[in-house]
């Protein structure tokens, strides 16, 4: 307890940055589940619309997240050497790149949309209410790339409060317009023009902040590509990329493998995964924070402070799971009958909430030393984390635990557990070694 009165500061700070967060990532959530209700009032067919298009949006976002995450860590470092104008600079070439390749992902949905939605499992049944909201959200995903590097460069000036506010003002315009649009009979296509309507809004008011900004901004002047800036930006933001492609495409797999088990399975799975998402909140907001103090910290030149930080982040996110893991475990049979009347899923339900509830410890670690290694600019280390904890743990095992041995739903989620804990156990371990204090920006 000397240690947590010792560090009482930066853990002040701590909060004050991961709040924000926390509560942005909640409002985000939330909306997922109204924009399933709105989509409900239509149909079945509009809710596999939603869901198949979101599931390829997610394949592109890890091309938007290498952006944003290259350069948060590169910002963070310039801020705490007090090199503004190299901050200002690499603000200016993220939102170049960030345009860039928003308008290629764009193009690519644009020219192959029927091949990547039959690709995706869109059967023909769905293609049209999948088409439209499909073209008015995933083409245009150039804003939500935009949103991400812009909230990504305030961040790692250390405020997390104005991408709360700009996510909190576009999802209540998003569920305003997706009433409006419904009213008006625009069903499928209205809730797609409602999304990328507020991702607009959220970007304009991004954008308003940098652009006036005192110390740190965005010169919207003089707009010209510096290439050792962009290279900086993608040799770290790349291998950060490739962990998310990696993750999306072994979470593919492993949503197969579910629904090969049964239909019942693959229903509990979601509801489990949907009840099981709310426990990463809090680890996802201290993640952020972690990974823009390290950052200044380590542009301070100052390695005690940034090791401290990860450690109390750590500590923090654990009691957090801790506690997380301790509701689900003893109310898994009341989360369970909210979703679902039918006793077989329910009893699947309740097995899953419990094992991982053992789990969450696992889960703050790698979340925490994940963003703790990024932020120092260390994003190979994690790539190979995941690689190994999805593939070999969540897919392998997963199959032979759940499909093999007949262990069903249950086995699967036993290769998840193996997969947190194997990536927990790397991450710490390379954090351990001291190595991310030597990678120069």
């Amino acid at each position: 307890m000397n240690w947590v009165k010792k560090n009482k500061d930066n853990i002040i700070t701590i909060f004050l940055l991961s709040i924000p967060v926390i509560v942005e990532n909640i409002l985000q959530t939330l909306l997922g589940t109204v924009d399933t209700y709105f989509a409900g009032q239509i149909n079945d067919s509009a809710i596999a619309a939603i869901s198949v298009t979101n599931l390829i949006v997610n394949v592109f976002i890890a091309f938007y997240t290498a952006i944003s995450i290259g350069t948060n860590a590169i910002i963070s470092r310039n801020v705490g050497r007090c090199d503004f104008e190299e901050a200002n600079a690499t603000i200016k070439q993220s939102n170049i790149l960030g345009i860039i390749i928003g308008i290629l992902v764009g193009a690519v949905n644009l020219i192959f949309y029927k091949p990547i939605l039959m690709i995706s499992g869109a059967s023909n049944e769905i293609l049209s209410y999948t088409v439209p909201y499909y073209m008015v959200v995933a083409v245009p995903s150039v804003f939500l790339c935009l949103s991400l590097i812009l909230s990504s460069c305030l961040r790692a000036t250390k405020d997390t409060s104005t991408p709360m506010i700009a996510t909190g003002v576009a999802n209540i315009l998003n569920i305003i317009l997706n009433y409006i649009f419904m009213r008006l009979g625009l069903g499928i296509l209205g809730l797609g023009l409602a999304t990328t309507i507020s991702r607009i809004v959220n970007v304009l008011i991004l954008l308003l902040k940098l652009v006036n900004g005192s110390v740190i901004k965005l010169d919207l002047t003089n707009i010209k590509i510096k290439k050792d800036i962009i290279k900086s930006i993608m040799r770290i933001g790349i291998p950060a990329g490739i962990e998310k492609l990696v993750m999306r495409l072994g979470q593919l797999v492993y949503n197969s493998m579910i629904i090969s088990i049964g239909i019942s399975a693959y229903v509990a799975h979601n509801i489990a995964g949907n009840i099981e998402s709310y426990s990463y909140i809090p680890a996802m907001g201290l993640g952020v924070a972690t990974a823009t103090l390290v950052g200044i910290s380590l542009g301070e030149d100052n390695t005690n402070k940034a090791k401290n930080i990860v450690f109390l982040s750590d500590f923090i996110a654990t009691i957090f799971m801790i506690c997380i893991g301790i509701i689900f475990f003893i109310f898994a049979r009341q989360f369970a009958m909210i979703f679902t009347d039918a006793k077989e899923i329910q009893e699947m339900v309740i097995r899953v909430l419990r094992l991982i509830a053992l789990f969450q410890p696992f889960a703050a670690i790698t979340q925490v030393f994940t963003s703790a290694l990024q932020g120092a600019g260390d994003t190979k280390f994690p790539m190979y984390a995941t690689l190994i904890g999805i593939w070999c743990g969540r897919v392998i095992v997963g199959y032979l635990l759940g499909v093999t041995f007949g262990l069903g739903l249950l086995g699967v989620w036993l290769g998840y557990a193996l997969d947190i804990t194997i990536r927990g156990i790397i991450l710490l371990k390379r954090f351990l070694n001291g190595k991310w204090q030597k990678i120069n920006i």
